[in-house]
């Protein structure tokens, strides 16, 4: 993969905080080679407080293409693009941003619909079922928002942040689609129950939904990728239920990421 590697290689960062739990710049920099470009993704561990100063200077660097974002940036990310698709700026949050030959940066959120691709592909069908989302920050809010254009009945989100919470069930009613509702740990009535936080990455964490109450009829999901099976999920199977992981979700949002920052 590095053979090539050389002054002319094309730069694309993926930048969060924390960054070393992350699999983009391995998978990514495949996805590039795969489809013949001399380009690589590398990490940048940045920490909200330096980021508007870590983007001023990355962003005077011409061989620098691109930018994938992850936790906790998806949000602030967005001022420091030109122009937005129509479903970034709706949510007001990006994960992948390009730079085009004109040296604006345009950026996109791909996180809910790889997530509800790998859901489909794993064998959820999503149209007329209730759905919890635990978690309305960057992925949450991308995910609710694709689980709503999906066409579930119900969608509840929960979230600890009330303000963020209740902005987003706003916005995603004005769609007029399914109903969106207040929701909580508890996934009791509910066909589908979503973890798009980081709870469960540590061994210490709780589970963020209910394992007690799960039911074998249920479709479980989680976003983590380390540990690749969270006791989310592997409470989940243990009762027999369909699941969907991070790195599942991971395999959809990359392919959509690199088609995009290549313009495929």
């Amino acid at each position: 993969m590095l053979e090539n590697f050389s002054g002319a290689t094309r730069v694309h960062v993926i930048v969060g905080d924390p960054i070393a739990q992350v699999k983009s710049p391995f998978g990514v920099t495949q996805a590039f080679e795969s489809h013949g470009r001399d380009a690589i993704c590398v990490p940048a561990h940045v920490a909200p407080a330096d980021l508007s100063d870590w983007w001023a200077g990355t962003q005077r660097a011409r061989n620098i293409d691109g930018l994938i974002v992850t936790v906790p940036h998806k949000f602030a990310c967005t001022a420091f693009c030109d122009t937005l698709s129509e479903r970034a700026a709706f949510l007001g949050t990006v994960n992948t941003v390009r730079r085009d030959e004109q040296g604006h940066w345009h950026g996109d959120m791909f996180d809910g619909l790889g997530y509800v691709r790998a859901m489909e592909k794993n064998g959820c069908m999503l149209k007329n079922k209730r759905a919890l989302l635990v978690g309305a920050g960057g992925a949450g809010s991308a995910i609710a928002h694709s689980l709503v254009l999906a066409g579930v009945s119900e969608l509840a989100i929960h979230d600890p942040d009330d303000q963020r919470r209740q902005s987003l069930i706003d916005r995603l009613n004005t769609l007029k689609l399914g109903k969106v509702i207040q929701g909580s740990p508890d996934p009791t009535g509910f066909d589908v129950a979503v973890n798009a936080t980081p709870i469960g990455m540590k061994e210490t964490d709780p589970t963020p939904i209910d394992t007690r109450k799960i039911n074998s009829d249920m479709f479980v999901g989680c976003v983590i990728t380390a540990p690749a099976i969270t006791p989310l999920i592997a409470a989940a199977r243990a009762k027999g239920c369909k699941t969907v992981t991070g790195a599942d979700m991971f395999a959809q949002v990359r392919e959509l990421m690199v088609n995009f920052l290549l313009e495929i």
